[in-house]
């Protein structure tokens, strides 16, 4: 398929990027990686921004059509606290926002960057103004942590994205199980990081939180290569089973978003195009994606075509459900 027959499923904004930390009225060094929600009638985002330290916070940000106008809140909404929570040490990053609505509150998972690397940490809230921390869920090395909004079978479930030290068994999208978003267990490896040259054979993590779909769990996620000049991220799709999230229906071969544009090549970390939440409108999806980790952009799909363009470039033909035993050497590429 040529360039010119592809269709582009994402449209970026004419205005991008939407934010950057020339819009902020307190100083820091860059704005980037956003969860984002609708609160209040609003879109609101939950931003990542690294002070002139290096050490990352979270700040809020509202705007009544999700573009422009953006309040950014006059300081930091939610800051490191080491003395109580030694784990965000240096800084929290990253934050992936779920409504649960059995629960009728916001569930933020995080990373926090401990002295023993970074981790999986979760907070809730029911007006982003105070947080309660229920503090670390996953130890480290592990980030790209995504609830999804309802309980499956009886329990929570999350999808994250450990890192092994033996480095040869990749850097996985892995579920995970809880009775009570505390305690985890049942872990498995979900969606692989491919080999080879593959766009995303280095390591995958999920994106914004998985998104409901009569077909299935819809998932955006970044997939990473190494090249002579740099990693580059770039962004695929999955779709997992509504019932049993275990089992995959599809997955993309190709990537769907891959950066492009200055503010997605050029920055602190060059070629990172890096989505942490989106805003559904019907059909539409609104996904809010950190710029070469500086700024932040705006890109708007349809969601029937991205399921659409799934069915038509998925890597296989039958669902397969991940286990320790067939990911020996047996998944799908």
């Amino acid at each position: 398929m040529s360039n010119a027959q592809f269709k582009e499923l994402f449209q970026r904004h004419e205005n991008n990027p939407i934010i950057t930390v020339k819009d902020f009225p307190y100083p820091a060094n860059s704005v980037f990686n956003a969860g984002a929600t609708s609160f209040g009638g609003e879109a609101l985002l939950l931003m990542r921004v690294e002070d002139r330290r290096g050490i990352s916070h979270l700040t809020t940000a509202r705007s009544e059509d999700g573009i422009g106008n953006w309040r950014i809140h006059d300081r930091p909404t939610l800051i490191p606290s080491p003395e109580t929570n030694p784990e965000e040490i240096w800084g929290i990053e990253d934050p992936r926002i779920t409504f649960l609505e059995e629960l009728k509150l916001w569930a933020i998972t995080y990373t926090a960057y401990s002295k023993s690397g970074p981790l999986v940490s979760l907070a809730t809230t029911v007006d982003f103004g105070d947080f309660e921390r229920l503090g670390p869920i996953m130890p480290p090395e592990d980030k790209d942590a995504a609830l999804f909004p309802v309980r499956i079978k009886g329990r929570w479930a999350m999808l994250h994205r450990p890192v092994s030290t033996f480095h040869a068994t990749g850097a996985h999208i892995w579920i995970s199980y809880s009775p009570d978003l505390k305690h985890w267990g049942d872990h498995r490896i979900l969606i692989p990081a491919r080999k080879g040259g593959w766009w995303d054979a280095h390591k995958v993590g999920i994106s914004p939180p998985p998104l409901q779909t009569d077909e299935g769990w819809l998932l955006l996620y970044h997939g990473v290569k190494r090249t002579a000049s740099g990693a580059i991220y770039r962004l695929g799709l999955a779709l997992l089973d509504l019932e049993d999230p275990c089992w995959v229906i599809a997955r993309s071969d190709e990537w769907v978003f891959q950066p492009e544009e200055g503010y997605e090549v050029f920055g602190d970390v060059d070629k990172v195009v890096f989505p942490c939440g989106w805003i559904i409108d019907g059909d539409t999806v609104q996904i809010y994606y950190g710029g070469a980790d500086k700024c932040i952009a705006l890109a708007t799909a349809s969601i029937s075509e991205l399921l659409q363009w799934l069915k038509e470039h998925k890597s296989f033909t039958r669902k397969y459900q991940t286990t320790f035993q067939t990911f020996r050497g047996n998944l799908p590429p």
